[in-house]
């Protein structure tokens, strides 16, 4: 199926946007930069109480009537990206998960390296794919879009993926930028295009960080988010890659953008012995002080587990087996730092 052609109007020339998008696309570059050197360090400690317990930890960011976050563990078949998509979901229905995250290749039977769901799929290609997930007790979730705002056919690649998940029943679009950073002008013109849309098939288009200080981290997404200023386009947190790509301090960093925060894309990371990703709890990152500020918010977070290897394990050619155990230790460890966070709720 080719996509469909963008009928829809041509992108708002930067003569016709309001004098407040002027003021605020000139300004927050330069409050994302400082705002990157300002959140720099190699120690992970972040700005709440040395000596809290969890608890009183999330306390401190709850505001009166808020409730507690309703945290929804999906694995994502890119932890199992060397195997068939159909072990994918066994795996992970093997280790513990009712929920899946689709995306984004798998050596199938043949040797061929094949799309999760191809972004030119149709929506019973999705709709089909939802269903064997469903069989298997996994409800998906999440998907990622393979589709990078900053890329030509942004809109006409997002607009199909909102229909797949439309079909599919899944609640998030996750889309991110290149490693030295997207182009805020674009991501708030093609936002702001495909935002209706989004709106009308009940999707939410998730922003994450994957480097570059215009958009690697929560407060550069947050600053592009204020502008767009839709409801269905909100932020899904990577503190591995705020971690890794800026060397900022993700527990600082959070503080500023979880007020935007839906969904998180799970992975830790290390500096020492050498600098590497891994899965949470296997780095330096403290996940009790990372979900403090989200622990009350009143709304359903998603947390996809990208990466659930031990650190310097890499990507594997293990039996599935062992990567179930992997997958099973991180939500086990997860669940235990929210149950921490939440206990006196």
């Amino acid at each position: 199926m080719k996509l469909p052609h963008n009928n829809q109007k041509h992108l708002l020339p930067m003569k016709n946007r309001s004098m407040k998008d002027s003021l605020n696309r000139r300004s927050f570059l330069r409050r994302s930069a400082l705002a990157a050197g300002a959140l720099t360090t190699g120690a992970l400690a972040g700005t709440q109480k040395a000596n809290a317990t969890p608890a009183e930890m999330a306390a401190s960011y709850r505001q009166p009537g808020d409730e507690p976050t309703t945290f929804v563990h999906a694995c994502a078949t890119l932890a199992y990206r060397n195997y068939p998509m159909e072990e994918a979901l066994t795996g992970i229905r093997d280790a513990g998960f009712n929920a899946v995250m689709w995306g984004t290749t798998h050596i199938e039977s043949d040797g061929e390296r094949t799309p999760a769901l191809d972004v030119n799929a149709s929506t019973q290609e999705a709709a089909d794919l939802a269903g064997r997930s469903r069989e298997l007790g996994l409800e998906p979730v999440k998907m990622f879009s393979s589709i990078l705002p900053d890329d030509e056919d942004a809109i006409p690649g997002l607009q199909n993926r909102i229909r797949q998940a439309s079909a599919a029943g899944i609640r998030q679009i996750l889309t991110f930028g290149p490693v030295r950073g997207g182009d805020p002008d674009r991501w708030i013109d093609v936002m702001r295009e495909i935002a209706p849309m989004a709106r009308e098939h009940d999707v939410l288009i998730m922003l994450k960080q994957h480097g570059g200080v215009t958009t690697g981290s929560g407060r550069s997404i947050r600053d592009i988010l204020e502008i767009i200023d839709h409801p269905n386009i909100v932020m899904t947190y990577d503190a591995g890659n705020v971690h890794w790509y800026l060397d900022i301090n993700p527990l600082r960093d959070i503080e500023s953008c979880a007020d935007w925060i839906h969904g998180f894309t799970l992975k830790d990371a290390r500096y020492y012995p050498e600098k590497t990703t891994c899965g949470p709890g296997f780095g330096e990152i403290d996940h009790y002080r990372l979900m403090a500020p989200v622990a009350f918010k009143s709304r359903e977070i998603i947390l996809g587990y990208e990466n659930i290897y031990p650190a310097y394990v890499g990507s594997p050619n293990t039996p599935v087996s062992e990567i179930n155990s992997w997958a099973r230790l991180s939500r086990v460890f997860m669940e235990n730092v929210i149950a921490a966070m939440q206990r006196e709720a």
